[in-house]
């Protein structure tokens, strides 16, 4: 015979029996105590040789009929114990039927609901606040999900959109020579690559949020110069001014990863400057931490708008919006892969324009103690 097939007994059954058992011991230990005495008493008396307390006071109740009057009483007990037991075990055990039957209820669609459990502060309670935090970040993790997901079926619907209009175009075109179509061609394959860079920002953002697999030794110093290498073409093409101060910083984690989070702060501060303005890029050690920083000029943006640019597909401005700009989704990668490395993020928006991100990683090179 399995486990899931024994018979199941409630919470409630055990605890109302093991309240009744306990109830029922502190009477046989009451007899016990008062009966043990008496008996000494009794034994200890000659027999034919009344005591002078019985002569005195008249006939009492013998030992013989103490105990049987005892006997008596803790039969009757068996039931009062048992019903007490099932009363206390079910007042104790009412938050907890709240507690599952609200759980039961809440599902995908209906994660607004809360226990909201009230009474005196106890183990119940405290797990009934404990839940109601924990439905509250289901809530805010499926909404976060749902906006995700739309926003990119919406970033993926567009270059498709305007892949088929143009190539509908050019076919319905019967005029079209071939410098049309090669023309259309190198747009299909411009709206191609944006989709792939698209396609290969959502890989890194998914691959950031899933945590970190491996613990390497990482040189912040080193990766950042591999970056602005491969970057300086871009930074020309902008006419903007790469700087760098690199001392050397030792985290540990995973390098690709790492690699895609300086990648992305610094196509976004080239990307989001403007002519003749500057991103400079330094690293360092403080005590327990490495820091990365990059700071770059550019438009002004507004104090309060700064942390809604690292969620997924946010854009300052609208003008902003076209697949040459970007996707949205570069500060979010960095604020999945920092999250993961147990990294802090740090920013601040200067009045005169620009933005400035550092990102803190421990220090310590071994995972176990991150």
């Amino acid at each position: 015979m399995t486990a899931h097939a024994l018979p199941r007994r409630s919470l409630q059954t055990r605890l109302a029996l093991a309240y009744a058992a306990g109830i029922y011991a502190a009477g046989v230990l009451a007899l016990v105590l008062a009966a043990v005495p008496l008996a000494r008493i009794d034994a200890a008396i000659p027999a034919g040789h009344p005591s002078s307390a019985s002569a005195e006071t008249g006939p009492g109740v013998g030992l013989p009929q103490l105990l049987t009057g005892s006997a008596v009483a803790l039969v009757v007990l068996i039931p009062i114990a048992l019903a007490l037991g099932w009363f206390v075990a079910g007042r104790f055990l009412r938050p907890l039927r709240a507690i599952t039957a609200t759980a039961r209820s809440i599902s995908a669609g209906d994660l607004h609901r809360r226990l909201a459990l009230g009474g005196p502060a106890d183990e119940l309670t405290e797990l009934g606040h404990t839940l109601d935090d924990l439905f509250a970040r289901l809530q805010a993790s499926f909404d976060a999900q749902r906006h995700f997901v739309a926003n990119a079926s919406h970033e993926l619907r567009t270059p498709l959109a305007g892949l088929r209009t143009l190539l509908e175009v050019a076919l319905g075109d019967p005029d079209a020579d071939a410098a049309t179509l090669r023309s259309v061609c190198q747009e299909a394959l411009a709206l191609g690559e944006h989709q792939e860079r698209l396609v290969q920002a959502l890989l890194a953002l998914a691959t950031g949020e899933g945590g970190v697999t491996r613990w390497d030794a990482v040189d912040l110093a080193h990766l950042v110069q591999g970056v602005l290498a491969s970057r300086r073409g871009l930074a020309q093409e902008k006419a903007v001014d790469l700087s760098e101060r690199l001392a050397p910083a030792v985290t540990a984690g995973d390098p690709g990863l790492i690699e895609s989070l300086v990648a992305n702060l610094v196509d976004n501060a080239i990307r989001h400057n403007h002519a003749g303005g500057y991103v400079e890029v330094a690293t360092g050690t403080s005590g327990t931490q490495v820091a990365l920083t990059v700071a770059n000029t550019g438009p002004v943006i507004p104090v309060d708008q700064v942390e809604r640019l690292f969620r997924p597909f946010q854009r300052l401005t609208p003008e902003r919006h076209g697949h040459h700009d970007g996707h949205g989704l570069g500060l979010a990668i960095v604020n999945a892969v920092a999250h993961a490395h147990h990294a802090t993020l740090t920013t601040s928006a200067p009045p005169e324009g620009g933005l400035s991100i550092t990102v803190r990683f421990p220090r310590d090179p071994h995972p176990d103690r991150l």
